[in-house]
């Protein structure tokens, strides 16, 4: 495989702004995480079926399980996007297109980070809503 060109990619508004979001949802699991565990009782629901029910129950600690979960995704795709010459791509990467390319690649590694929080954080919180007896 031929080398592929290295490039300092400057991040867009979108971009910067989507980094943001991330960081601010990563923190939010993390206030969340703590509150909820605070508040739940010893067992909680640690696992739910296709139509959103409960069908396996555990240790609230469990709740840190995800939130460690959610910080090792985090940090793996925010490192990932510091090295996009390493990523596959469907062309070739030439000097022409590299700059292109990368920020696709780089901009869609950023929007499954912000997907993985955002369903990290609705787990936590419907585990919170159904083991306080807020909804069935």
């Amino acid at each position: 495989m031929k080398a592929r060109p290295r490039l300092e990619l400057t991040l867009t508004t979108l971009d910067k702004g989507i980094e943001r979001l991330c960081v601010f949802l990563l923190a939010i699991l993390f206030v969340q995480t703590v509150f909820v565990y605070l508040k739940l009782p010893q067992t909680i629901p640690t696992h739910f079926n296709a139509l959103g029910q409960p069908d396996a129950h555990g240790n609230k600690i469990s709740l840190f399980i995800l939130l460690l979960i959610a910080t090792v995704v985090f940090i793996g795709l925010t490192t990932l996007n510091k090295y996009p010459h390493v990523l596959n791509y469907l062309t070739d990467i030439t000097q022409e297109n590299a700059a292109e390319q990368y920020g696709f690649a780089t901009r869609m590694l950023r929007l499954v980070k912000l997907a993985v929080l955002l369903i990290f954080n609705a787990l936590i919180s419907y585990t919170y809503l159904i083991s306080a007896g807020h909804i069935s």
